[in-house]
């Protein structure tokens, strides 16, 4: 299954951080940005998390949520966030069933994909943006679609 742009966004419930359960239906009547990344701690990880810490608060202006998701254990994701300072909810995805459903894939096979996605308040995908190498272009681009 692959999410697809102007169709309904597949909901999730996923533990956060904090092991506190994060369900995407309970944000209808907002922006959510999901970005999913390969791995806490990373360097290209780090550099893309920190950039959304770093333009949080336009996030926050614009009316929107941030959400991060890899793999990670909820214990890995609370070090990560506690070590960066990072305002906004990371989410484990250990099985990867919410990165299949996005339709997610690997870079060359072996490396989970580096993917965000602008969700309207409706609940509908407004935006996918995919891109391994380029980890901070994904903030200007999830912003943009937000404030058009």
């Amino acid at each position: 299954m692959t999410a697809t742009v102007n169709q309904p966004a597949p909901d999730f419930s996923l533990p956060d951080q904090d092991g506190n359960v994060v369900t995407l239906s309970s944000l209808r009547g907002k922006w959510v940005v999901v970005y999913f990344y390969p791995k806490d701690d990373t360097p290209g990880c780090t550099a893309e998390s920190c950039s959304f810490r770093d333009n949080y608060e336009d996030f926050t202006e614009a009316g929107a949520v941030v959400i991060g998701i890899s793999s990670d254990s909820v214990e890995s994701h609370k070090a990560f966030a506690t070590k960066h300072n990072l305002p906004f909810t990371l989410c484990a995805d250990v099985q990867s069933e919410v990165r299949n459903a996005y339709g997610v894939g690997k870079t060359l096979g072996i490396i989970p994909g580096r993917v965000t996605f602008v969700i309207n308040p409706e609940g509908n995908l407004q935006y996918k943006f995919s891109s391994q190498f380029r980890p901070k272009n994904h903030i200007a681009e999830a912003l943009a679609v937000i404030r058009a």
